[in-house]
Order: C-alpha cells, then sequence, then structure tokens
C-alpha cells in the first residue's frame, strides 16, 4: 500500500472515530486522532497480525499505554477485520465490546488492557522480555502520551527495558504536547524528552511531523535496523485532534470532548463522509 492510499485510508479511519464518538456523544477524541497515522502504518505495512487468528503464536503486539485512545485502535482494528463495523455504533455502551479504555478481555485483537496511565508501558516492556525468552521472533510495540511520560511508573519500565536488552521493542511517545488540564509543558516539562531516552538507554528517533506516514513509515524502519542490543523510542511531534480543524482549535479542551449532531455533521463533511 503506498502512502497516497495509507492517506486515504487516515481520513476513513478518522471518519469511523468521528462516528463512534458521536453515536455516544462525547468522548476521547483529541488523542484518537492524534496517533491516526501511527496505527495505519503499523498494521497496514509492519505488524504480522491476523484478524482470523487474534492469538496467533509469535504475532506481533501493540499496546497502546494511553488507553483512553481506544477509539482510534478500535476504527484501525475494524478496518483490518477483527469485528464487524457494526461495534463501532456501541462504543461505551451497556454491554459493549468496546469500552472507553482498551480491555483484551472484551475486544479482539487488543493485547493488553491499558488506561491506568503508565502501566500499559510496564506490560508492554514484561511481554517483549517474555518474547525475548520464548524466542519467537515478534516485535512489540507500545504507545505512550506526552502527560503520560509524568509517570514515575515510566521511567521504572524504561530502565527495565534498557537492561534487558529488549530490543525487539520499539515504543512511541504521542508528543502532541498536551493533556488533560492545559499544555505540558506548564503541568510538568518533559523536555529535553530524547535526551532524556537516550540516558536511560534507548535508541532514540525524532520525527518532526508525527502526523505523516511517510515520516512514520521510515522511522519504524530506522528502529528495525538498529543491532546494538536496546529498545528504541520514536518521538512523534504530533497535533493533538490533528485532521480536523474545530477539534484541533478546541486546544486541551479535546481531550475528551462533547460531540454533538451538528458537529458530528460538520467534522463529517470536513473529512468527506456521508451523514
Amino acid at each position: 500500500m503506498d502512502f497516497k492510499d495509507l492517506d486515504i485510508k487516515c481520513k476513513k479511519i478518522r471518519q469511523d472515530i468521528l462516528t463512534q464518538i458521536g453515536t455516544l456523544g462525547a468522548g476521547h477524541i483529541g488523542g484518537s486522532f492524534s496517533i491516526v497515522e501511527l496505527l495505519v502504518v503499523l498494521y497496514n505495512k509492519h505488524m504480522n497480525v491476523d484478524p482470523n487468528e487474534p492469538n496467533m503464536n509469535g504475532r506481533d503486539r501493540l499496546i497502546v499505554s494511553k488507553g483512553h485512545s481506544g477509539p482510534a485502535v478500535y476504527a484501525v482494528l475494524c478496518d483490518i477485520g477483527y469485528f464487524d463495523k457494526s461495534w463501532l455504533l456501541t462504543l461505551n455502551k451497556p454491554k459493549t465490546n468496546l469500552p472507553s479504555h482498551c480491555d483484551m478481555n472484551k475486544t479482539p485483537g487488543i493485547d493488553m488492557t491499558t488506561g491506568s496511565l503508565g502501566q500499559g508501558f510496564s506490560c508492554a516492556a514484561g511481554i517483549a522480555k517474555a518474547s525475548k525468552l520464548k524466542k519467537d521472533g515478534a516485535k512489540i510495540y507500545t504507545i505512550i502520551g506526552d502527560g503520560e511520560s509524568q509517570e514515575g511508573q515510566i521511567w521504572e519500565a524504561g530502565m527495565f527495558a534498557a537492561h534487558h536488552k529488549l530490543d525487539n521493542l520499539i515504543a512511541f511517545t504521542d508528543y502532541n504536547k498536551l493533556q488533560l488540564d492545559g499544555e505540558v509543558k506548564d503541568i510538568c516539562g518533559i523536555e529535553p524528552i530524547d535526551k532524556k531516552w537516550e540516558a536511560f538507554g534507548w535508541n532514540t528517533v525524532t520525527v518532526n511531523n508525527g502526523n505523516s506516514c511517510e515520516a512514520i513509515d521510515f522511522a519504524i524502519k530506522q528502529c528495525k535496523e538498529f543491532s546494538n542490543g536496546k529498545p528504541s523510542m520514536v518521538i512523534l511531534n504530533t497535533k493533538k485532534g490533528y485532521g480536523l480543524s474545530f477539534v484541533e482549535n478546541a486546544g486541551f479542551s479535546n481531550h475528551s470532548m462533547p460531540i454533538s449532531k451538528e458537529m458530528f455533521d460538520e467534522g463529517m463533511k470536513e473529512l468527506g463522509g456521508t451523514i
């Protein structure tokens, strides 16, 4: 799949995220939109997974530690065939298989229940260690948030991964500069984030445009080529709410925001979808 096709798919995925959240009436749209390109590139170009065999031995795994971005993950899993599209209309409703935060016991294709910030990253490190012991050849991918990076547990897991030389672990920081209550730099700044990860013993790759499929793909290829026994951290400079103007313009308020029928119609029109 070429990058033009991937960009088209990203727009479709955003339509599906908006449908989920618009049907519910509110949800985590900002952080879901900011990682669309990353998810599309991972599942369409890099990950060894099979929707027909979700528990396949030796499969690659993705642990989305910033689990409130579940709507984005669900849209991509649905797109590649893990479940029927009708499920997207049930987001966070009674008896749903698509809760607001990722849940491995409910959703096919989810490899770890996440949302308690910091914990998913530790799980990813543990899964990478287990994969090494099993020698199953799997790549373990994980996504953390920049606000989440203020959690001490992130750095404990970072030390563990470097100490155990988990070069099968590729992590991504969704560096959109915003968190629930404001700008990351005002709440508890994490700069220089690249130097911090280097100091913790990780390969570090910075992507200036973290909402570019081509740039993300290139960064992942770089990480796969490292042969120094270190885990890798890709710092994606993204925009929270990327792809839909009124969501982008909401600033940190888009972390979780109401979506009215009028907003849904406006958004679908901007995204080229069907109302």
